[in-house]
Order: C-alpha cells, then structure tokens, then sequence
C-alpha cells in the first residue's frame, strides 16, 4: 500500500516501495529509489541519483539529492545514498557526491539529522549519529559510529571524526577528532573522553584503559605521533588500538592543548 498525496509529483521511472508515504506538494526525481515503510513530509524535495532505504521518516521541506554545492561539478552522474531508520527533519540539505571525491555522499543507519542540517559533497556519515539543529558538514567530511554533534556547529571539509566522539554545540571544528572524545570551541579542541557516551556502551576496565591512553597521548609532553605509534604496537585493548591508528592516519592534524585535564 502507497499513501500518496494527490498533489504530490512522481516523476515516470521513480522506484517507490510498498508502505511509502508522500506528503502533498512533494517532489520525488525519476531517478530516485525510496524504500519501504518510509514516510516523505510535505514539500519535501528528492531528486537527483539518490537512494533511500527503509523505514525512513523525512520530514518537510527536506531538500535531499540537488547538486553539490561545488563550482567545479559540471553535471556529471553522481549519488547519494541513504540507509534505513534514519529520521531527517525539516529544511535538511542532503548534497550527492563530486567526481573528485569518489561520486558518492553515503549516510548510514539509525541516524537522527535535527532541522536545517546540512550534509555537503562526499561526506561519508556512519552509523547511530545525532547531528542537532544547524550543524554543518562541509564537503569530504567523515563522521564514524555514535557520533554527536551539537547545534549550530560547523565542520570543516576533510574532517575526519572517529567512532563515539562529541562535538560541543556553536563549536567550530577544522581538524580531526579521535574516537571516544569530547571537543569544544571556537575553533575546537580536545577537552577529555565524552565520558557520558563511553558510560553507556562500555565496560569500566575499557574507560579505565581509555583515559590511561589520553592522558598518555595528550599530557605527557611527549610527541603525539611517538607515543601513538608506541601504544598501538604494545596496547592489547582494541578501543585504544582504534584510538591510535585514528591519529597516526589523521591528515588535519589533532587539536588538544597540552595543560587540558582528564
């Protein structure tokens, strides 16, 4: 069953799954793919390659799938898509990928966009995120797991931000943040372990081995690439393994002060 509104427009070659409802004065491209059980609020926008999977709610005035905001796209046949369960909420701003980065803007699952984020070219965004109201993407962007940005805070393109990492509200961030961190500012640096997330879905011999590797990589002094290089060689703990390949692959370069406490 399909509930779609009479005003809605559905262009010829769209591939709308069973169960889909379409809010009136939508507009849903001849290219794009909805998958069943997903709800598109009124006046939302969809075109472009786009494919959404299952049991989506996208809310109203939603515009998801227009070209990339990047003046060297010159039309070529780029995508974007979207997982399942994700819940987009109004005025979000979704762009597909660029050939320079690969063609593709991938968002996972379980993710919850708040009102008026948006989402730039060839971001890669995983799985479980909150992203608030306001937040920014730029282009190249890459978000881990369980990761939560606050409102009205704009990432800087290339960033890299790893699993369970926080992100402050009315922050600006312009370089990497490792997995299970907190970071806050204007521009952003580490301020400890988003403790809050890591008490949720981690065990206390986990947090315990986590905070050792922050102090370690962010208060001993020492070169943070040595000492990274060191703990990934010697550590058994995959989180804190995950931790240091993280830093050893950043490109953007971490932002941490040296006399910040745990």
């Amino acid at each position: 069953m399909k509930n779609i509104h009479p005003t809605a427009i559905i262009e010829d070659g769209a591939k709308i799954g069973e169960d889909v409802s379409i809010g009136a004065y939508a507009f849903i491209g001849k290219e794009v793919g909805i998958g069943n059980g997903t709800s598109i609020g009124s006046h939302t926008v969809i075109e472009g390659i786009t494919t959404i999977g299952a049991n989506n709610q996208i809310f109203s005035h939603a515009t998801i799938g227009s070209i990339p905001q990047d003046l060297k796209y010159a039309g070529e046949r780029v995508e974007l898509i979207i997982g399942d369960n994700n819940r987009i909420r109004e005025y979000t701003l979704l762009n597909p990928g660029t050939q320079g980065g690969g063609g593709v803007t991938r968002v996972g699952s379980d993710n919850l966009l708040m009102g008026y984020v948006h989402l730039g070219h060839d971001v890669i965004l995983g799985d479980h995120c909150i992203l608030a109201n306001g937040a920014t993407l730029a282009g190249h962007v890459e978000l881990g797991n369980y990761v939560v940005i606050g409102g009205l805070t704009p990432i800087h393109q290339f960033v890299h931000i790893g699993d369970y990492a926080m992100i402050a509200g009315a922050s600006a961030l312009s370089q990497d943040i490792p997995p299970y961190c907190l970071a806050e500012g204007n521009r952003a640096y580490l301020r400890g372990l988003n403790l809050t997330g890591l008490r949720r879905n981690f065990t206390k011999d986990d947090i315990n081995a986590l905070k050792s590797t922050y102090r370690e990589l962010f208060e001993s002094k020492k070169p943070l690439q040595d000492v990274a290089s060191a703990l990934f060689e010697t550590s058994e703990n995959p989180n804190v393994k995950y931790m240091c390949r993280f830093i050893l692959d950043s490109k953007r370069g971490i932002p941490f002060k040296r006399n910040e406490q745990l």
